[in-house]
């Protein structure tokens, strides 16, 4: 089939491997214009524009799909199917009507639960214990399109976003590449999502990335591997930002929130229980072990973190 790609992140780039390898034919690819980047802004391409270059495969970069210019040139591509994975914008219907075998998006998530941007966060957020990728036609609503097929996988206690989106980035690929032979076969199902059951994941902004520390000591751990590696979780240390990637549970410690409960280790008290920080970046440091950090510092038991 002559495939039509739109995708902007490391995420996407393992399903359109998937597909450059396959049978089929990437005719061209759609990722989101270049972004400033660092303190010079140089402009940075999307990790999908990276991979097609590499291949040599056509890059369109529209800072929007709805123009007549844009629907036109998808129509002269004729594609048979336009597979979309973290694209980033929303497709109109006059793109949604073009390919044969419609539009299909590989959604991170086990929909209906997690429609929107940041189903893998939200689904580590939210303390599940198991997620999954679905496959679905694409509609005119956001992520509300029939489901093709989906895949599980369970979440680890300490499983961070960041290493989630690793594994269920090939799991897409692969859910992807099934779907599509499905369909060419004929053999395709198509379920209707159950609207009253979904839910909702709005994309992630670093003001909402503090920790409250009143709150039980396992919705902080999950907050903090939700937002790991992006934005990142952090709380004050002495007038100063601290990142914090990794924690792990320690109910054997108990005490105010905030509070730190031991000399040599680098444990935080939480409403009920405890996190125990694993890794951490202090503002205008290098990220470091937990331990070494608290080491090489003068923390001491009883001092509390804003």
């Amino acid at each position: 089939m002559r495939v039509v790609f739109m995708g902007t992140p490391d995420f996407a780039v393992a399903t359109l491997e998937t597909l450059i390898k396959s049978h089929h034919e990437v005719v061209s690819v759609y990722t989101q214009p270049d972004k400033p980047f660092g303190r010079k802004k140089i402009l940075k391409p999307s990790a999908v524009k990276v991979k097609a270059v590499d291949e040599k495969i056509p890059v369109y970069q529209p800072n929007s799909l709805k123009g007549s210019e844009e629907i036109e040139n998808i129509k002269n591509i004729n594609p048979d199917v336009i597979v979309v994975v973290a694209y980033g914008q929303i497709l109109p219907k006059e793109i949604l009507e073009i390919p044969k075998y419609g539009c299909i998006n590989v959604h991170a998530s086990l929909l209906p639960k997690y429609r929107g941007a940041s189903p893998i966060q939200a689904s580590i957020l939210n303390g599940d214990d198991v997620t999954g990728v679905t496959t679905m036609y694409m509609s005119e609503g956001l992520d509300t399109g029939d489901i093709i097929d989906c895949v599980e996988t369970s979440i680890g206690e300490n499983e961070t976003a960041s290493e989630l989106f690793e594994r269920l980035a090939p799991m897409g690929a692969m859910l992807l590449d099934k779907t599509l032979s499905n369909i060419e076969s004929g053999s395709i199902t198509r379920t209707i999502q159950d609207d009253s059951k979904a839910s909702y994941a709005p994309m992630l902004t670093k003001e909402i990335a503090k920790i409250n520390f009143n709150m039980p000591a396992r919705c902080v751990h999950k907050f903090i591997c939700g937002l790991s590696d992006w934005p990142c979780a952090y709380c004050y240390l002495e007038g100063k930002k601290l990142k914090i990637y990794r924690s792990v549970l320690n109910n054997d410690y108990s005490g105010k929130p905030g509070e730190i409960l031991d000399n040599k280790r680098f444990i935080v008290g939480c409403k009920s229980g405890a996190v125990e920080f694993v890794e951490v970046q202090l503002e205008g440091k290098k990220k470091m072990l937990a331990k070494d950090f608290f080491n090489g510092s003068s923390l001491k038991r009883g001092k509390i973190l804003d």
